[in-house]
């Protein structure tokens, strides 16, 4: 693999400047709350958005720019909401998500979404959405590939499926509601994504995978706590189940364009509305250590070629992430993003029955390898 240089650099140092000035945004919004007068800071624009954010009327919409600014950090957006910092915040770890808003059916924009445009890389039939500052030569990747091996299902666990967010939820049915802890949030299992984590788990067994699902809500009543919640959860597994080599952190995604439109990514398969299917895969580039990332990038690369040469279209191209999700704790770990907060819960899990069984096939292909 190989890193960007002196593009890189100055698209780094271009990152880290508007860190800085968000997290001073941050501090002039605590000082608000606190009483404190911003006279040494009020000239600064992004202090002026990030206080604009909290005394703009409801219905009156910020400036793209001042939307920018204050969009671009998950923990500044928080502040303003909340008037204070949260507990914890690990960024290498995982990446906040921003705050959704309730959600209409004529917002929601049905769309099947495939590689292309800025971004964007393709080779041998695998999409990739890079969002790093790596330059990723995916011929590479495929002829380096993963050293996940696992042994017999009757020696024990071999995949591990867990959710980081276990209250996301889908859009709402009108006929069969679901309680909300938050928008396309709920902590009942029958109606959040736990549910589409059964319906993998299902699959696996019915295939001859051994798999536990870990039913543990992490992210609640503390979201912000998740992933390190998560990490200790994982940690204890692989303790008790040495056998367990993959980890799949089932999730849904948030798509919300600027104008408020929702997307849900979904296409038709055999008559049935099914949702797509994303494999998302971190790095080091956060600043924590995970130095054998491409073995993840290789393993989802061969997901998402079973998935498409089954079901042309299924998956989403794979996201390339600077967080590392927790994925260094075993060769194996992926986050699989099924569906978006727009899909019904039926098409995402169709959507999961699906992935399940292109996965199934590559883990069983890795038996004893």
């Amino acid at each position: 693999m190989k890193t960007r240089k002196a593009g890189g650099r100055v698209r780094r140092a271009l990152r880290r400047g508007l860190a800085g000035l968000l997290a001073l945004a941050g501090v002039g919004m605590a000082a608000v709350t606190a009483g404190v007068p911003l006279d040494w800071l009020g000239a600064l624009p992004t202090v002026q958005a990030a206080m604009a954010a909290q005394t703009a009327p409801a219905d009156e919409p910020l400036p793209l720019w001042q939307r920018l600014l204050l969009g671009e950090s998950a923990l500044v957006a928080q502040w303003a909401a909340e008037g204070s910092a949260p507990a914890q915040a690990h960024p290498e770890e995982g990446e906040a998500e921003a705050e959704l808003q309730q959600v209409s059916p004529e917002q929601i924009q049905e769309k099947t979404l495939s590689g292309s445009g800025t971004g964007y890389v393709n080779a041998q039939g695998i999409s990739l959405f890079n969002r790093t500052e790596k330059e990723v030569d995916l011929e590479a990747v495929a002829q380096g590939g993963s050293s996940l091996s696992l042994q017999g299902a009757q020696a024990g666990p071999q995949v591990l499926i867990m959710h980081t967010h276990a209250t996301e939820a889908y859009a709402q049915d009108p006929e069969a509601p679901y309680p909300e802890t938050g928008v396309a949030r709920t902590t009942d299992t029958n109606y959040n994504i736990i549910r589409v984590g059964d319906e993998i788990a299902r699959i696996f067994q019915e295939m001859g995978v051994n798999v536990l699902h870990d039913t543990t809500l992490y992210d609640y009543p503390s979201y912000n706590d998740a992933y390190s919640n998560a990490r200790a959860g994982i940690e204890g597994y692989l303790e008790q189940y040495p056998t367990i080599q993959m980890v799949l952190d089932i999730h849904r995604d948030a798509l919300v364009d600027s104008d408020g439109t929702v997307y849900k990514p979904v296409l038709q398969i055999d008559g049935v509305k099914t949702a797509q299917v994303m494999l998302l895969v971190g790095t080091d580039d956060a600043g924590a250590t995970f130095p054998d990332w491409p073995e993840h990038l290789a393993l989802a690369m061969e997901i998402q070629q079973e998935m498409n040469s089954l079901w042309p279209g299924l998956a989403r191209p794979i996201t390339l992430r600077t967080a590392r999700f927790n994925q260094q704790l075993t060769k194996g770990s992926l986050l699989v993003e099924v569906g978006s907060h727009g899909n019904t819960l039926e098409e995402a899990l169709a959507g999961a029955r699906l992935f399940a069984r292109s996965a199934a096939k590559v883990l069983l292909a890795r038996v004893g390898v």
